[in-house]
């Protein structure tokens, strides 16, 4: 029975006689979350949870499956040992009707990880360096090629043992099966390079030993990058050619299309498009894919994140299946909201990469700043209701005090939240007015509908104070006051023209021709005020107190980002401390040596420097009668992934 209002993306698919319910899956991606490279508890959870929030399909993370690529933090197939786990979550997807698909791994060239912290061996078929990871892959021999495809054989046919309903080859992202099909990586004068068909040698002996292990009732798919989107990549028509061949060939069931490469910081840009890529745009490079192969069905995923996208890009053919990935961290609920025409109440991702890959790339299991339950889920994702409801004052809206209000309502606790401007959301308000930066506002329509959901009083215009409190006589405050700007006791300052950076972003400074940024925090802030200054016209020096600009910000963001600045030329000074300043100019110096860093015919000194928390109340309160908890940056000046965080714990806390 279709859907009135997504009568595509609820529509169900058969592949290989398989039904799969609707037409939304989650595709594979590394959740830090393995436990010595098996599936454990947290990642059932993290896995059960997006099944019963009404997935279609759900693809495991790549699993490792030759010696030469095991690194820790990853999950493999190579042994036995793999079994138990992958056997829980096939019977998990049984139970909620999900079809499981397990990822076969190799990345050749860029491998990105170590063993013991050593810089491993890549492999690849010829002896091409990579530009982001720096390694000079050793090319491989026939003895090793024949050894790794029989590796992705053997794997596959472990997760046929365990249960799954199918296997996915990785070809995408610059990994070795595209290694091999790219003329510009596979330099071989073998059997194994050369023409196209012996380009595609390996990827099809890959596929033909996975279906002889796993026999004819399994699923077998194969990702792959329908654009590398950089020079040294794979093309779209390159990619168009290899899929209309193993589509022509019989063995494959589908095409899992994405974008982008690890290989280059132009590909990664296209891995996790941040939010300063339009949503959905993904949709056109899968069409083009689409237009070139008869018989399977073809998937998309990225940037995706609504289910109005989703549907569109289904109703246009562009795609049969959609692959949502942060859409579905951030809100595991997804497809059952937009089922049920709860399209409000879906958490929408903003796309900010900061704790999802952030986390990743650090080591750290997969989340979210806007729902920090997720990698949680054992601690979390349950919110057990109170035997005794208790008055709970909330003074704060930003995101952590909404946070917190939210889940002690939900919980059953009778909460107010009482916020002194006129509107909920903080800092947030501000960091949405930069450049590019305006989805990172979804944060605070996402909080406030799940204040609005479980019943919170919102209360707006309101400075909190100890007479309010006293008159309201709560049994618990919670105190999520957050951060000011904090001018530095510098000399000079008070003679030198010097603005904020909240003031520039929100249009209300008076900005001179010629500008220097000092950026303490090495994040969004200075990149942003940077960006937005030289878009107004400005001449722009962004003086960063690190190693450099964005430092503390995921790289794909930060590397983009760095790029827009180029191109508006900005100029950027690293391991810069800021000493002083004079009417005209500014003085720092080098963080390291000492040594001054001069900034002359300067009109305007912009100040990106450390925030101040503001917890004057809570210390009025301090020693009192009533339970008293201190979240945010009223605690230590943060970041919003920790305010948010600190509100979950809080709301449990209660």
């Amino acid at each position: 029975m279709s859907h009135p209002r997504f009568p595509h993306l609820f529509s169900p698919l058969e592949i290989r006689g398989k039904e799969i319910k609707n037409r939304v899956f989650v595709p594979g991606h590394n959740t830090a979350l393995s436990e010595g490279g098996k599936i454990g508890d947290a990642m059932i959870a993290y896995h059960e949870a997006r099944m019963k929030g009404g997935v279609g399909m759900l693809m495991t993370e790549v699993h490792c499956v030759h010696p030469t690529y095991m690194p820790l933090g990853r999950a493999w197939a190579t042994n036995e040992e793999c079994l138990p786990g992958l056997r829980r979550l096939a019977r998990k997807g049984r139970d909620y009707g999900v079809r499981v698909i397990g990822q076969v791994f190799h990345p050749g060239r860029v491998a990105a990880a170590s063993i013991d912290g050593t810089k491993m061996v890549a492999y690849a078929p010829s002896e091409v360096p990579d530009e982001m990871y720096k390694h000079v892959p050793t090319p491989l021999t026939a003895d090793l090629i024949a050894e790794i495809v029989t590796a992705h054989g053997d794997g596959a046919a472990r997760m046929a043992e365990a249960g799954l309903d199918g296997v996915e080859i990785i070809s995408s992202m610059g990994y070795l099966a595209s290694q091999f099909i790219n003329p510009r990586l596979n330099r071989r004068d073998d059997e194994y390079g050369g023409s196209f068909d012996n380009r595609m040698r390996f990827v099809r002996e890959v596929a033909a030993d996975i279906r002889a292990k796993i026999g004819d009732d399994m699923i077998l798919g194969l990702r792959i990058s329908a654009d590398e989107m950089d020079e040294e990549g794979l093309t779209i028509e390159e990619s168009r050619e290899a899929c209309a061949a193993l589509d022509a060939d019989g063995v494959l069931d589908y095409l899992n299309i994405v974008l982008g490469s690890t290989a280059t910081y132009t590909g990664w840009q296209h891995l996790i498009p941040h939010m300063q890529y339009d949503a959905g745009y993904t949709g056109q490079k899968s069409g083009a894919i689409k237009s070139a192969v008869e018989r399977v069905p073809v998937m998309i995923a990225g940037r995706i994140n609504q289910p109005q996208i989703a549907e569109k890009i289904l109703a246009e053919g562009e795609a049969d299946m959609i692959g949502i990935v942060r859409g579905h961290i951030a809100d595991p609920e997804f497809m059952n909201k937009a089922r049920e025409g709860r399209l409000d109440d879906i958490r929408a991702c903003i796309a900010c990469d900061q704790a999802c890959i952030g986390h990743r790339l650090k080591g750290f299991a997969v989340s979210c700043i806007q729902y920090p339950e997720t990698g949680r889920e054992l601690a979390f994702a349950a919110k057990p209701k109170v035997d005794k409801p208790r008055k709970v004052m909330v003074i704060g809206g930003g995101p952590a005090g909404m946070k917190a209000a939210a889940v002690a309502a939900e919980r059953g606790h009778d909460v107010t939240l009482v916020e002194k401007a006129n509107q909920l959301g903080g800092q947030a308000l501000i960091a949405q007015l930069l450049p590019g930066r305006a989805e990172f506002g979804g944060i605070v329509t996402n909080l406030q509908r799940e204040c609005e959901i479980h019943g919170v009083d919102l209360r707006t215009g309101i400075e909190a104070t100890t007479e309010i409190v006293a008159a309201e006589a709560p049994d618990v405050i919670i105190a999520a006051t957050g951060a000011t700007e904090h001018r530095p006791d510098l000399e000079g300052l008070d003679g030198a023209h010097v603005v904020g950076a909240w003031g520039v972003a929100q249009g209300t400074a008076n900005v001179g021709a010629k500008v220097v940024v000092y950026d303490w925090h090495a994040n969004w802030i200075g990149l942003g005020v940077a960006e937005k200054l030289a878009r107004d016209g400005c001449s722009v020096r962004l003086c960063v107190n690190g190693a450099m600009a964005g430092e503390h910000l995921p790289m794909m963001v930060r590397d983009g980002w760095m790029g827009q600045l180029h191109k508006l030329g900005v100029e950027v000074i690293s391991y810069a401390r800021l000493y002083g300043a004079d009417e005209t100019s500014v003085f720092m110096q080098h963080v390291t040596s000492g040594e001054p860093i001069i900034c002359d015919d300067v009109e305007t000194l912009v100040l990106a420097t450390p925030h101040k928390r503001q917890a004057g109340l809570w210390e009025a309160l301090h020693g009192g009668d009533i339970e008293l908890h201190l979240i945010g940056d009223a605690l230590a000046p943060r970041t919003a992934e920790e305010a948010v965080l600190e509100g979950l714990r809080a709301g449990f806390a209660v």
